[in-house]
């Protein structure tokens, strides 16, 4: 299949995090500043940044906007582990690329999280930007939310961007789940904050759905994960409290993920 994206990107390389992430304290998303001309490796971990409304989290001394509440744990300790599992040269931090911003379409892969509890509505100009990243090639993973109304936020809010996509639950059969890891397993993967005193049972909103949308070729252009953090088992998977099983999975489903992105 011919990709209109080129696989290197260009990224962001992000300092202190308070720093970069309070412009996003305010009601209007600001510039990130000008990202580099020329990529710096074969992948780029992208988040999507949006106004959460002011709305912040995250943990182990950090306090982010909705949009990266596992930011920087997470992307270092997925990163070195997708090049080990992979041939990929992955470049070592994340991008943090607005829907608006002409980079988009340098990255083939993109990261959105917390669009329940960030209030994730894209404008009408974002979400037609977003429709075309996704069928001219693109892939967009959805992370971390949780319980019926988190759901419904994010519902409508795709709905403006893929209008009359159906969204279904990931088949077993496809593709994604065998691309390099098999992955028969549904265990839920919950969030730090989702497990009781000792780590072992997670306390969830709702059983974990894998979920996504297709294009017209039945090309997965939108994975959903709902009622799971996968972000967050990449986050404390170095912690001794963390369910190994979980963080595992996570980091299966991650490789795959980005692994499907890159050759369909």
């Amino acid at each position: 299949m011919t990709r209109l994206f080129g696989i290197a990107a260009c990224f962001l390389i992000a300092s202190l995090a308070v720093a970069q992430f309070g412009r996003y304290s305010g009601g209007e998303n600001e510039n990130l500043g000008t990202l580099p001309a020329h990529p710096e490796a074969e992948f780029h971990f992208a988040r999507v940044a949006y106004d959460s409304h002011g709305r912040y989290a995250g943990s182990r001394e950090y306090s982010n906007p909705m949009w990266a509440v596992d930011y920087p744990l997470a992307e270092e300790h997925f990163l070195p582990a997708l090049e080990r599992f992979t041939r990929i040269d992955a470049a070592a931090t994340s991008a943090h690329v607005q829907l608006s911003d002409e980079e988009l379409f340098d990255y083939p892969w993109i990261f959105l999280q917390q669009p329940g509890s960030g209030y994730w509505t894209p404008t009408d100009q974002e979400a037609e930007r977003l429709r075309e990243y996704l069928l001219r090639g693109g892939f967009l993973v959805i992370d971390d939310f949780h319980g019926e109304d988190e759901w419904l936020i994010f519902e409508e809010a795709i709905s403006r961007v893929l209008p009359g996509r159906p969204i279904v639950d990931i088949p077993a059969d496809d593709t994604l789940l065998n691309i390099i890891f098999a992955i028969d397993s549904r265990t839920q993967i919950p969030g730090d904050r989702h497990l009781s005193y000792g780590g072992r049972q997670p306390n969830m909103q709702g059983p974990p759905h894998w979920r996504a949308i297709y294009d017209d070729e039945g090309r997965m252009i939108v994975a959903i994960n709902h009622n799971i953090d996968m972000g967050d088992a990449w986050e404390h998977a170095d912690l001794p409290d963390y369910p190994v099983e979980m963080s595992g999975l996570a980091y299966r489903f991650g490789v795959n993920y980005v692994i499907y992105a890159m050759t369909h």
